[in-house]
């Protein structure tokens, strides 16, 4: 593929995947709004700014690039607690818009889609490991927002006029890191994830909070399947890449879920203890319940990336931190500047 379309391409995740199709010698034409993204994320490249709900927007952008092969779907709230305050905001933003765009995409003749899931959408099991077969329980209103939109998407490959649509779900973990190159990272300096608040922690010498010591763990904390964020972009373009192999025109099922994780899974105490050593320094380390929408965790099985996109992650823990502090001081050194 030459070209693609990428939904939500100036946040965090969307930015990351933008740069490394760049690396690869993909243009990523890009659609953000910038309610969340940033302008900096975008420079330089080719950069539509709008709501992927507006149909004469997206007429527009294939009016102009119809040598778009595929579209690269990023765009959505993604913070539990907000969602759980605010679950109708969360429904039309990530479900309703997203079927707008599906009509759009359609209706310009773009059939092949990789999709930003969430492993957060799966059902605990009894050792935390799960598969693309296990059940799906989404337990927050964000959660259950990933979950409707694999549905729709699936259903849009069964329905009239469909024979060629064909999606690729990328089920992936908790993205930790920045680009390596520091082009783009988190834009939010004290994100509500586990390792953001370390970082927090970390350079602002307040305590760090284990939100739930109770789960069915090896420790009581939650647990997670923490991936760098470039491995989860390195997906992104591996699945464009066999889009063709891994879904083919011709099949009964033109859908696919594949999960984007390390394989392993880390408890939160594990992270802490992780980080501690990164950054030779020891943290004030305090208990409290889980928030609204937290739930056990889980880490991937990653035999299907392996097998279908010759995909593994290729970063450790340290290398994320590492990227993420590195990231940290230097978007806020931009800020201070701005």
């Amino acid at each position: 593929m030459k070209k693609v379309l990428i939904t939500g391409g100036a946040g965090y995740i969307g930015s990351t995947v933008a740069s490394a199709l760049l690396d690869q010698g993909i243009t990523p034409v890009i659609l953000d709004d910038l309610s969340k993204g940033r302008a900096e994320f975008v420079e330089g490249r080719v950069f539509y700014q709008g709501d992927i709900a507006d149909p004469g927007l997206l007429d527009r952008i294939f009016a102009e690039h119809p040598d778009i092969e595929a579209t690269l779907h990023c765009a959505a709230r993604i913070v539990v607690p907000e969602s759980v305050s605010q679950p109708l905001f969360y429904y039309r933003e990530n479900v309703g818009k997203t079927v707008e765009l599906l009509e759009s995409l359609q209706r310009n003749g773009c059939t092949r889609v990789v999709f930003s899931s969430s492993a957060s959408i799966y059902a605990p099991t009894p050792d935390a490991r799960v598969d693309e077969t296990c059940a799906v329980d989404a337990n927050s209103p964000y959660a259950r927002t990933k979950q409707m939109m694999e549905q729709v998407l699936q259903d849009w490959t069964k329905g009239d006029g469909a024979e060629r649509i064909r999606v690729i779900a990328l089920r992936y973990f908790n993205p930790i890191g920045a680009d390596p190159q520091l082009r783009t990272g988190l834009q939010n300096l004290n994100p509500t994830h586990a390792l953001g608040k370390l970082i927090e922690a970390y350079t602002d010498g307040t305590p760090f909070t284990v939100t739930g010591v109770d789960w069915a763990t090896r420790d009581g904390s939650g647990i997670r399947d923490y991936i760098h964020v470039q491995d989860v972009a390195d997906a992104h373009v591996a699945a464009l890449t066999r889009f063709d192999e891994v879904v083919k025109p011709a099949a009964d099922d033109r859908y696919r879920v594949i999960n984007i994780g390390t394989g392993e899974g880390t408890t939160v105490r594990e992270l802490v203890a992780a980080f501690e050593q990164a950054v030779g320094a020891r943290l004030d380390v305090r208990e409290a319940d889980p928030r609204p929408g937290d739930v056990i965790g889980c880490y991937a099985a990653v035999d299907t990336a392996r097998e279908l996109l010759g995909w593994t992650a290729q970063r450790n823990i340290a290398q994320g931190v590492a990227d993420a502090l590195a990231w940290r001081a230097k978007w806020a050194a931009h800020l201070g500047a701005a």
